[in-house]
């Protein structure tokens, strides 16, 4: 699924130590049964797990031409992806791309995401979900960068203490939302940037839909990860 790039100032920040990586981990694991619920299998892989490997000669000729930090965490993704799809009738292949988004096995749908050196993916099956949406954050954005996540009807919501925390959790949510949106919905359609999307607060996250006109809704669930925020969107078939 595309990043939304004009809100990555932050990606490349990350924690000093494994602790909020090991925390975010253990979060993340305790969210499968829900997210299994849903139809969703995940899978998360560091940065530096040894099986971080290209599984073909189409990753690695990508790898190839990424520096050393994107190659490490594209290959910690594609891992984490092949895990997500690690179900008996959901082959492991190569993971490649169209544009932005990664390519997953015909018949799947999927998102990844990392942060930190933490790579998460959710994946399902194309005839469960139409599409899917994640996004791992583990450090907080400058309050400066709120314009760019958030329209002016969003800004009215919680500041003081709880601003830093409001913002990561709608810039994750929103990153969520705009890779399913990417997938549900045609070029021409989909949200070009974050503040194209507007988010309803609903209880346990947000309700996303693009904005200036008609287009599906979306319910993005958000959740604690360790230091930081974990966000999921998925469109179920009928």
């Amino acid at each position: 699924m595309p990043d939304a790039p004009q809100a990555r100032t932050h990606s490349d920040a990350r924690p000093e130590d494994d602790s909020g990586r090991a925390s975010a981990a253990r979060s993340l694991r305790l969210l499968e049964p829900v997210l299994r619920a849903q139809g969703l299998g995940l899978g998360l892989a560091y940065a530096h797990d040894p099986a971080a490997l290209p599984a073909g000669p189409g990753e690695r000729e990508l790898a190839a031409a990424m520096g050393p930090v994107r190659r490490r965490d594209f290959l910690a993704g594609r891992l984490a992806a092949r895990r997500a799809l690690a179900v008996p009738d959901s082959p492991a292949t190569e993971i490649l791309r169209d544009g932005r988004r990664p390519r997953f096995p015909v018949g799947h749908v999927g998102s990844i995401s990392h942060s930190g050196g933490l790579a998460v993916a959710l994946a399902a099956p194309a005839t469960r979900c139409h599409a899917v949406g994640c996004d791992l954050e583990l450090r907080e954005l400058p309050l400066n960068t709120a314009h760019i996540v958030l329209g002016p009807d969003e800004r009215t919501w919680p500041a003081g203490p709880q601003a830093a925390r409001h913002l990561l959790a709608a810039f994750s949510a929103k990153e969520a939302a705009f890779k399913a949106f990417a997938t549900l919905l045609p070029a021409s359609r989909a949200p070009a940037t974050l503040l194209a999307i507007g988010l309803r607060p609903v209880s346990g996250g947000f309700r996303a839909r693009p904005r200036g006109g008609t287009g599906p809704v979306l319910d993005v669930q958000v959740r604690p990860a360790g230091p930081g925020v974990f966000s999921w969107a998925v469109a179920h078939d009928g």
